[in-house]
C-alpha cells in the first residue's frame, strides 16, 4: 500500500500534467492561477478528511 504522500504527488504531477498551458498576460492572471489551484487542493484535501472521519465513525 502506498502511502498518503506517494498519493498525493500522483494526484498533484496528474493536476500539473493534463491541465492546459496558461499563458499569463499580466501577473494577475498567474496570481489567479496558482491561487485557484492552491484553493482547489485544499478543498479535496479538506473533503478526503471529513469523509475519512465519518467512515472511521469519529464524527
Amino acid at each position: 500500500m502506498t502511502s498518503i504522500s506517494a498519493q498525493m504527488l500522483v494526484v498533484l504531477n496528474s493536476l500539473f500534467l493534463f491541465l492546459p498551458i496558461v499563458e499569463a498576460v499580466e501577473a494577475g492572471d498567474a496570481t489567479a492561477v496558482l491561487l485557484d489551484v492552491v484553493l482547489s487542493i485544499t478543498g479535496i484535501c479538506a473533503c478526503l478528511e471529513v469523509y475519512s472521519r465519518k467512515r472511521n465513525g469519529q464524527m
